[in-house]
């Protein structure tokens, strides 16, 4: 098959443009090619910027999407940067699983900076709502320094949260972290500034211009396996602060709360005690795309605990050096 015509099938559907006499471009993308490509730029644009890139992999979707791309980026080289897992102690068995059989299948580096260990030692001490995705950053900025990586990838979105909607691709971070948005800079025609003082860092954000409807999409379409709790599931739940949350040892049920079985599947992954389920009988990937194209709330508004502690809560956090 030509080349003129592998691009004609690629760009089939809404994605496709007509030309005068009404025929599709045969080199129009659709809007999935046009995002991966400029994913796998921005990938490439870090490995012949920085010296020690690293990956945030927490086995969540947009994290295993961000894998997904960076190793079709170099293929069929290895992967260029190692991965870096937060773990807060009180992760899904199903997401770690998953994490760790990724890292295997491929032969990839991971790093580990957990929670956990910063808490026995005395470094940080437990909240008394038991959730530690706010524990988060200083384990993240000690892998940082100790690894001495320069940029860190992350999967945020800017239609997640209105404090992500302000951030870059390239994302400047003082020596501290910290993020200031008076500090970002321009990215006009996708020409990124990666300058940084020693000790500062820069966050990139390759799915920054996707969506949740996107992230779903491209993983139908490239057959992405994802752990099970994505999908709908029977699964053991209790009821707080309009969220179905699932028990754990960080503390939930509560003496007041009940727990109860019911069809769920969760849109978002992150600290159990922060993460709520949805109801869905959306099985199927298919089914999930049909479902997220009919909400109107972003997964972090309907299932992120930790969003909710006050009005700027993410900007706060990002501004303390948090994802």
């Amino acid at each position: 098959m030509s080349t003129a015509a592998k691009v004609t099938r690629r760009s089939g559907g809404p994605g496709g443009t007509g030309g005068a006499d009404g025929a599709e471009n045969p080199f129009a993308l659709s809007h999935l090619d046009a995002l991966e490509s400029e994913a796998v730029h921005i990938f490439r644009e870090v490995a012949g910027e920085f010296e020690r890139p690293v990956i945030l992999f927490s086995g969540g979707k947009d994290s295993i999407v961000m894998l997904h791309l960076a190793l079709k980026a170099f293929r069929p080289a290895p992967l260029p940067f190692a991965l870096l897992h937060v773990d807060t102690g009180h992760n899904f068995p199903e997401v770690l699983r998953y994490r760790d059989r990724r890292v295997a299948e491929h032969g990839l580096r991971l790093h580990v900076a957990s929670v956990q260990e910063f808490i026995d030692d005395g470094r940080l001490r437990e909240r008394p709502d038991g959730t530690r995705n706010p524990l988060q950053t200083v384990p993240l900025l000690d892998a940082i320094d100790r690894e001495r990586f320069d940029a860190v990838f992350g999967g945020g979105r800017r239609d997640e949260e209105k404090a992500r909607a302000k951030e870059r691709v390239f994302s400047l971070r003082d020596e501290f972290g910290g993020w200031d948005p008076r500090r970002q800079r321009p990215e006009l025609w996708q020409l990124y500034n990666g300058r940084h003082a020693p000790g500062e860092h820069v966050r990139v954000f390759p799915l920054s211009n996707w969506t949740e409807l996107d992230v779903w999409q491209y993983i139908a379409r490239e057959e992405i396996a994802l752990p099970s709790i994505y999908y709908a599931h029977d699964r053991e739940v209790f009821h707080r602060d309009g969220m179905w949350l699932a028990p754990g040892e960080w503390g939930g049920p509560g003496e007041r709360e009940r727990t109860e079985t019911r069809r769920v599947r969760y849109r978002t992954v992150g600290d159990m005690s922060c993460t709520g389920a949805v109801d869905s009988d959306a099985d199927t990937v298919e089914k999930v795309i049909l479902e997220i194209a009919a909400s109107r709330l972003t997964e972090r508004g309907a299932t992120r605990a930790d969003d909710k502690l006050s009005e700027a809560a993410m900007e706060d956090r990002k501004r303390e050096g948090y994802f």
